[in-house]
């Protein structure tokens, strides 16, 4: 994608990516503790990746776990006045390359019911429906999983 930036993440990047968790996810964000012990590559079978318009910004991250043949996508941020800027799709995208290339061939991922924005982002790139799960989230909405299969 064409001004944006896609790389792994590494320690320095701990901050940033604790501050858009915390930012996005409010009280369903993972504690910094446990995104340092990620971003640190110390979480076994998870990767993170940030984005940016230059290699030194952190202005959206994704949090993916690789495991066989199948991969995770476990977070996925972007602070919100760079929303819809293609930050999201550069991330998506380096997600499912990085999710190939360690053969896995399904991408799953987990969107609150509620998130229509999320939905028909996931939607319009070949994600589908493939259960839900009521009560899924601390407020008691329900998680939609969505898978997409990779080639």
């Amino acid at each position: 994608m064409a001004g944006v930036e896609v790389r792994v993440a590494g320690p320095e990047d701990t901050d940033a990516v604790a501050a858009l968790e915390a930012a996005a996810l409010g009280g369903d964000a993972w504690s910094p503790g446990l995104v340092a012990e990620g971003v640190a590559g110390r979480v076994p079978t998870t990767l993170y990746l940030v984005a940016g318009e230059s290699y030194d910004e952190v202005a959206g991250y994704a949090a993916v776990s690789i495991v066989a043949d199948l991969a995770e996508l476990q977070r996925i941020a972007v602070a919100a006045p760079r929303r819809r800027t293609g930050l999201a799709s550069g991330l998506l995208a380096r997600v499912e390359h990085e999710a190939l290339s360690r053969h896995a061939d399904q991408l799953l991922l987990e969107v609150r019911e509620d998130n229509h924005g999320a939905c028909a982002f996931y939607a319009a790139r070949g994600f589908r429906e493939i259960d839900r799960r009521a009560r899924y989230y601390a407020d008691g909405t329900t998680a939609v999983i969505l898978l997409k299969e990779l080639s």
